[in-house]
């Protein structure tokens, strides 16, 4: 089976999740072939899940004092700060048969896909089977503060967050894979429900980590992208080509990203959407 590949680059918050989006849609209109892409955040920014509430959970003044965008994801999940950080999205057809027709199930085919890579790297991981529930003292609005089941972890501590939407017959799930991870930082930017923040910096401290706390800054981000797109072909069995967006997924993203992705009426208030979506 022959994917398109979409290799590593870096945009911004509001260019990469329109291209996503532009990627999804157009592959609900016309007999696609699955595609994976690779992305990471220039300049550094947060992405919401599509049902979070903005200014309840992220601290908007201190995200523009600090130069950090803010971006509705067009999936569910909780809030990620994109700064050291690599980002994976997979977008197929819900009948593919190399996933199950759930939800759970391709998160379990994706983690699979993305701990082989890992393993290749150095690092164990193991997927978290019945997900946990965060802490009074957590930060609630963080996808790192907690995983949800099959998401990976290393020695208990959380390596990457994915979120998925399904529509039209086509699956979108993109996640982060943290390179490093600064839990002041994320403290400072994501808004805590309640609590000491001093122990909530020490709680994410505990339950988060990263590809460079466990073999350094060896791997550079190009060599991390090939082991990744190795790891999926040999695992799913595909053939992985090169490509990159079609005229019409183009035209489809600058829209997508004048009309709905700079926009605070959709990042913010979480309103507004292009042609019904």
């Amino acid at each position: 089976m022959i994917w398109r590949f979409i290799p590593y680059k870096r945009l911004n918050a509001f260019e990469n999740m329109a291209t996503d989006e532009a990627l999804f849609r157009e592959n609900q209109r016309r007999d696609a072939k699955p595609i994976l892409r690779l992305y990471s955040w220039s300049p550094p920014s947060i992405s919401l899940g599509y049902f979070q509430e903005t200014p309840k959970e992220v601290d908007i003044e201190e995200c523009r004092r600090s130069c950090i965008d803010i971006v509705r994801r067009p999936t569910g999940g909780k809030a990620v700060l994109h700064e050291h950080d690599l980002t994976y999205a997979v977008i197929a057809k819900d009948n593919n048969p190399l996933f199950p027709s759930d939800i759970l199930g391709t998160y379990r085919v994706i983690s699979g896909c993305i701990a082989d890579a890992l393993s290749e790297l150095g690092i164990k991981t193991e997927m978290s089977v019945d997900g946990r529930t965060s802490g009074q003292d957590s930060l609630k609005a963080a996808c790192f503060s907690s995983p949800s089941q099959y998401e990976l972890l290393v020695n208990k501590r959380k390596i990457c967050g994915s979120a998925q939407v399904r529509s039209r017959g086509v699956f979108l799930q993109h996640g982060s894979i943290l390179l490093d991870f600064d839990p002041i930082k994320n403290c400072a930017l994501l808004l805590p429900q309640h609590g000491n923040r001093k122990r909530q910096i020490e709680n994410l401290r505990k339950s988060v980590t990263s590809i460079y706390e466990h073999i350094g800054s060896e791997f550079s981000v190009d060599k991390i992208c090939h082991v990744l797109q190795r790891s999926f072909g040999k695992k799913l069995g595909i053939e992985l080509v090169e490509g990159r967006l079609t005229k019409k997924e183009e035209i489809l993203m600058i829209q997508l990203m004048k009309d709905k992705y700079t926009s605070d009426k959709w990042n913010v208030e979480g309103k507004g959407t292009l042609n019904g979506y």
